[in-house]
């Protein structure tokens, strides 16, 4: 299975096809901001369009990819000019096309830095996929560049604005079951392509950690509402044919300035999907609870309740098109992908050294 079929199973173009089917209009485009998606895998296929699809402030107007063969599908399905079709090579003249006022880059790690910054030097608006970059300086040249540009940068964290996730934060952060104590995350599935670039050190930057880590570190931080003061962590690897140069399963543990301490895992040769976090006398969970779609959410005085949209994004591209439209801050902005980044470093360098890191309190 493909790490995007499992984080999202659904219908390859259902976006783009017969949309009266599903109860959904084209949009109007003269009221909303034209997104262009950079890459066509998986995740721009099976949820970023379709998502694009059911927005309020925004709409897929353009696309850009290595792929004629993808370019020409994509303006078939989606109705997009070929004046709005872009490859990776005159991504530049993006400039002058005022159709397009986001560019959403949704490519392999090792390039969201280098079409960042070309985005915010065309006056682009930029989301990047997460994790924002391959390290803490590529991260600050991101928003350097998109701060000269005066262009928003946002990051793709769907967390931010999942009902199931922000009813945990409002339970951690409010004491709804008392002070949290501990907390536990986990995300983790088998790689089922060896091939992929994700295992790829140049192009993923480190396995796991820099991919499905991301949300356990969001799932504790954002529940906390807090940042870690130390950091421990240990790397494992036991299939060495398959994990090269990085670490086949990651355990890091962090403690913050309540108290409270955390442990996660996440990993590409096993299934986990959890969020738990215990109080003196109570705990609440979400399990699943990093999935796009069927999270869960229990606790010690019965079932949680939220309401799941079809498609997380939907809420995601419409908060960042309207802190542009408002000229406020994303929610999700290039700051908190640059504290992920930073929270990245000190996991791979504990694993790395075997010794704990302590993190001065003004660091982040």
């Amino acid at each position: 299975m493909k790490r995007r079929q499992f984080m999202f199973d659904i219908p390859l173009s259902m976006g783009a096809l017969n949309l009266a089917k599903f109860g959904l209009s084209a949009p109007n485009e003269s009221k909303k901001l034209g997104v262009a998606l950079v890459g066509l895998g998986n995740y721009s296929t099976r949820q970023l369009a379709p998502a694009l699809m059911q927005t309020e402030h925004c709409y897929l107007a353009g696309i850009v990819t290595g792929s004629s063969e993808k370019g020409g599908k994509w303006s078939k399905e989606y109705a997009i000019p070929k004046e709005n079709i872009y490859n990776y090579q005159n991504f530049d003249t993006i400039y002058n096309n005022p159709a397009i006022d986001i560019a959403y880059v949704v490519l392999p790690n090792s390039m969201h830095a280098e079409f960042t910054v070309r985005a915010a030097k065309a006056g682009k608006h930029v989301i990047c996929e997460k994790p924002m970059a391959m390290n803490v300086k590529e991260a600050e040249s991101m928003i350097k560049a998109c701060s000269e540009a005066k262009v928003k940068l946002g990051v793709g964290y769907r967390l931010y604005h999942e009902p199931h996730h922000l009813e945990m934060r409002r339970l951690g952060s409010e004491k709804i079951y008392g002070k949290v104590k501990a907390i536990e995350s986990s995300l983790g599935y088998a790689m089922a392509d060896p091939q992929s670039w994700r295992l790829n050190k140049e192009m993923g930057g480190g396995g796991a950690i820099m991919d499905l880590g991301v949300y356990a570190i969001q799932g504790v931080r954002r529940t906390l509402n807090e940042l870690p003061t130390h950091i421990t962590a240990q790397g494992f690897v036991s299939n060495k044919n398959i994990f090269k140069n990085i670490y086949e399963m990651m355990s890091f543990q962090m403690t913050f300035p309540s108290g409270a301490v955390s442990n996660s895992w996440t990993t590409y040769s096993s299934f986990s999907d959890r969020l738990y976090a215990t109080t003196e006398s109570d705990w609440f969970e979400l399990r699943p609870s990093f999935t796009a779609m069927g999270a869960k959410g229990n606790s010690s005085k019965g079932k949680i309740d939220f309401a799941s949209p079809k498609f997380q994004q939907i809420k995601q591209l419409d908060a960042f098109a309207q802190s542009i439209l408002n000229d406020t801050k994303p929610i999700a902005s290039g700051e908190e992908g640059l504290i992920d980044v930073k929270i990245i470093e000190f996991i791979k360098r504990s694993a790395d050294t075997g010794k704990p890191i302590k993190i001065a309190p003004d660091f982040f």
